[in-house]
């Protein structure tokens, strides 16, 4: 505990809620048996590393659970290990995640087409729940996605003259 307070001792109002004679609801509530001694808290078992774990270079240790479910990979994996490697308060960081995102989500129906199974997007897009509650939404949604792949072609045509 010594070493986090004297690592981290420049930071203003660092380790405030150490001081359990300044807490909002003392001394209302007492704490009692080993349960509640939150001054020798003792951090859990941190879960093993079985994937490769993305952190964040203000936190560069893990929580005690993490998640391992979609380990990065192909080239969203490549866009979110770039977005890692700067901090949390920059567009460099976050802009690239919401990229990596989309790109997953093309990457996911490759693979379902290379598997040969037929992706569902429709149904995965919520587009049945639109039509049903919201059909006003779904029809700009539609109109939007047909401008831009009219668009898109139209620009396709203009390039090969």
């Amino acid at each position: 505990m010594e070493t986090l307070k004297s690592e981290y001792s420049h930071i203003k109002g660092w380790g405030i809620d150490n001081v359990s004679d300044d807490e909002p609801n003392y001394p209302i509530k007492t704490y009692t048996g080993d349960d509640h001694d939150r001054i020798r808290w003792k951090r859990p078992t941190l879960q093993r590393e079985t994937v490769e774990i993305l952190k964040s270079t203000e936190r560069p240790t893990n929580s005690a659970v993490i998640g391992t479910t979609n380990p990065p990979r192909g080239l969203s994996g490549m866009i979110r290990r770039y977005a890692f490697k700067h901090s949390e308060n920059e567009f460099k960081h976050w802009l690239p995640l919401l990229f990596a995102d989309r790109i997953d989500v093309v990457e996911g129906i490759i693979e379902d087409l290379v598997h040969l199974k037929v992706p569902r997007l429709i149904k995965e897009r919520g587009w049945y729940a639109l039509a049903k509650h919201a059909p006003g939404l779904l029809a700009r949604k539609i109109g939007v996605r047909l401008a831009v792949l009219v668009v898109g072609v139209g620009s396709l045509k203009l390039a090969r003259r």
